[in-house]
């Protein structure tokens, strides 16, 4: 049986993660797991990873070294890092990096929730879709009214 869990806070619209679909091996630290990930994005590196995420080389190398801790790690550095990998190919989700670094896992954000709305419309008929509209509209006209 697959077992349910968030990724942080449970909030209506949250999108639940199954556990079992977590592809990383229990334990792994982070320079593990961005050791193998750079593995399988084929022909990419420490460097070009650390470009394309927006962190100094020298920080990803002492991470990937385990020459400095990662408690501290902000985490729009772990998701830009898991955005990179995703591009590149490699099968990862952002809470992989969160746990791996030690980290609290946090919800999902904005743009992921407005990614999971969309996905959602994409794949209603078009009966469906006008009748999200109007649900939305109808939350937001409420919302309106209450404040």
């Amino acid at each position: 049986m697959l077992r349910c869990v968030t990724t942080g806070p449970n909030h209506p619209g949250d999108h639940p993660v199954r556990a079992a679909e977590d592809p990383a091996p229990t334990g792994e630290d982070l320079a593990a797991l961005l050791t193998r990930l750079l593995e399988e994005t084929g022909d990419k590196t420490q460097k070009e990873l650390a470009e394309a995420a927006g962190i100094k080389y020298p920080t990803l190398n002492a991470w990937m070294n385990r020459t400095r801790g990662t408690s501290r790690i902000n985490p729009d550095d772990l998701r830009a890092l898991t955005n990179i990998l995703r591009g590149w190919g490699a099968d990862v989700v952002t809470r992989q990096l969160f746990e791996a670094a030690g980290r609290p896992v946090p919800g999902p954000t904005d743009e992921e929730r407005e990614q999971r709305l969309l996905d959602i419309y994409r794949q209603l008929p078009t009966k469906g879709q006008r009748a999200l509209i109007q649900s939305a509209e109808a939350m937001l006209a409420g919302a309106r009214a209450s404040q």
